[in-house]
């Protein structure tokens, strides 16, 4: 599945919370505060990115998260959320809000390895299609999901507070 021969795909769970919480701070940190730590995005990251919320996400039955686990601990996630209509026609009411690989572990194959489990889970689910945002700016992430067989769609804002971020739409099939 990837190159990582002591690599585990699994569901989450309550144990993880932490672990989400902290991988999370990571990758938000290291790819939206590129030129520096304002208090504004601090202070978002630190509310939300917490291990209570993730807590909340693992006990929801909208949710389901899967975790790459290596032999020291979990090194990245993909969560798919039911009930988030797309903001886009031709996107579905099923989103991976969330797909996210230690930046360490890049290029080892683990987020294709993620997207294909959480395409999996989808296609058990007889969920036909799913959507995605990515920040406009991130380039390496949307050349990853249009080589995965993503197709951009449209736009959408990313809101914190009373600022607005623009992201890229795409969707992809899951059936098939």
């Amino acid at each position: 599945m990837t190159d990582h021969p002591d690599l585990t795909l699994r569901v989450a769970d309550m144990a993880d919370a932490s672990s989400l919480a902290a991988l999370s701070l990571e990758v938000w940190i290291g790819t939206y505060m590129r030129e520096g730590v304002s208090g504004f995005f601090a202070d978002y990251v630190l509310a939300e990115l917490t291990a209570a919320r993730f807590a909340e996400t693992l006990a929801d039955p909208q949710e389901h998260v899967i975790v790459s686990q290596n032999r020291v601990g979990i090194d990245g996630y993909i969560r798919i959320s039911r009930g988030r209509p797309g903001p886009t026609p031709g996107c579905s009411d099923v989103e991976i809000t969330t797909l996210y690989v230690q930046p360490r572990h890049h290029g080892r194959g683990i987020g294709a390895a993620l997207l294909r489990a959480g395409l999996a889970h989808c296609a058990e689910e007889g969920v036909a299609r799913v959507w995605l945002a990515s920040n406009a700016e991130n380039t390496p992430a949307k050349a990853f999901y249009l080589s995965q067989g993503f197709e951009r769609v449209g736009e959408t804002q990313f809101v914190i507070n009373d600022q607005s971020y623009l992201n890229d739409v795409f969707t992809r099939d899951c059936l098939g």
